[in-house]
């Protein structure tokens, strides 16, 4: 989304203001925000099947989902996807009918 705000000149401080041009400026709104799919750590699951898990549903190879399971392990919690509202609420729901413990919020 674009808002145009005017570019204002003043020649000295008490000069009323003249408008020159417009200014394009992208304006951030909830609506172009990525969705984030936030996995959580949890008391439950061992870790080897949460990157099992990462890699059967979510499609990361064995790297990857080690490294977001780790992530996952040390800080509580990680990000393990991000996209359009719909594709994120989709990975939220396999994950948690996996038995993880996934949430989903806006990015921003």
């Amino acid at each position: 989304m674009k808002a145009q705000f005017p570019v204002v000149r003043m020649s000295s401080p008490m000069a009323t203001p003249e408008l020159d041009e417009e200014l394009d400026v992208d304006v951030a709104t909830s609506e172009n925000l990525p969705w984030m799919c936030i996995v959580w750590d949890d008391p439950v699951n061992l870790m080897s099947y949460v990157s099992y898990v990462f890699q059967t549903v979510l499609g990361y190879d064995k790297k990857r989902a080690n490294e977001l399971m780790m992530q996952v392990h040390t800080e509580g919690k990680a990000a393990v996807s991000s996209g359009e509202r719909d594709k994120i609420e989709a990975d939220v729901k396999k994950l948690q009918i996996a038995g993880l413990w996934a949430t989903m919020q806006q990015a921003g």
